[in-house]
């Protein structure tokens, strides 16, 4: 089954609306003809300028976080469907910066997942083991029950993206090698075939995230399992469009 390759860029807590509006509007053009899907996520400030730069563009823009609720008392917190109103396509779900400063939990990311098929925004789902976790030997025990509890009774998995992060190549320069990490993405799509069956499994796209650059992103696009990129820091800067137009170098 052909996957369109997906690329999408975590600002993070990065760019404030004039930075934003000098990136993205110079971004578009150099984006908006890739063959990958092409997603911005930019912190919520300049989501609604990001959304007007980049209309009818081709470019998809997401959030970095949202509530499981449509409303309530949740100070500090975003709907989904705030999200979804303004124009958002995806949100990401799980990040492990979030699991580890903001007490992320599995059961908050499955909510989370939920709330967002609901209302129509496309989940990527963060998963991914910590150095000592690789080290002991654990790291498929820990991505295979993160995605077990992460995507349990979930309506229709193949509306999902998956990324997998080892937290050890998250902004440090590590890279997994291109084994490690088809090696890692195949544990996912191997966990949801046995949750939702083989042509869920091969319907759904699954990231590679990790200190992704333009000189390692050509091989890692040619592993089997990994369908495109969460991309941190290189996101910020002109390096993101050899990553999008990965195919074109």
């Amino acid at each position: 089954m052909a996957r369109r390759p997906i690329i999408a860029g975590n600002w993070k807590m990065n760019m404030g609306l004039e930075e934003a509006n000098d990136f993205i509007t110079m971004m578009v053009p150099l984006c908006e003809d890739s063959y990958a899907e092409c997603v911005f996520c930019p912190p919520y400030i300049d989501i609604i300028r990001a959304l007007e730069i980049t209309s009818n563009s081709g470019i998809e823009i997401g959030a970095q976080n949202m509530h499981w609720e449509d409303a309530g008392a949740f100070t500090g917190e975003i709907a989904g469907k705030m999200l979804k109103d303004l124009g958002v396509t995806f949100v990401i779900i799980g990040h492990s910066e979030r699991r580890e400063h903001f007490a992320e939990t599995d059961e908050t990311v499955n909510k989370k997942t939920k709330k967002a098929l609901e209302i129509g925004l496309t989940p990527i789902v963060c998963c991914g083991e910590t150095l000592e976790q690789r080290e002991a030997g654990d790291a498929k025990n820990v991505v295979v029950g993160q995605i077990e509890k992460d995507l349990a009774d979930i309506d229709d998995v193949t509306k999902v993206v998956v990324a997998y992060e080892p937290i050890w190549a998250i902004g440090t320069g590590k890279t997994a090698t291109n084994a490690q990490a088809d090696e890692a993405c195949g544990w996912v799509r191997e966990t949801i075939a046995k949750m939702y069956g083989q042509d869920a499994a091969d319907a759904v796209r699954i990231q590679y995230g990790g200190s992704v650059k333009p000189d390692n992103i050509v091989e890692l696009m040619q592993e089997p399992n990994i369908d495109g990129a969460l991309v941190g820091g290189a996101s910020l800067t002109k390096d993101f469009e050899k990553i999008v137009n990965y195919d074109k170098y």
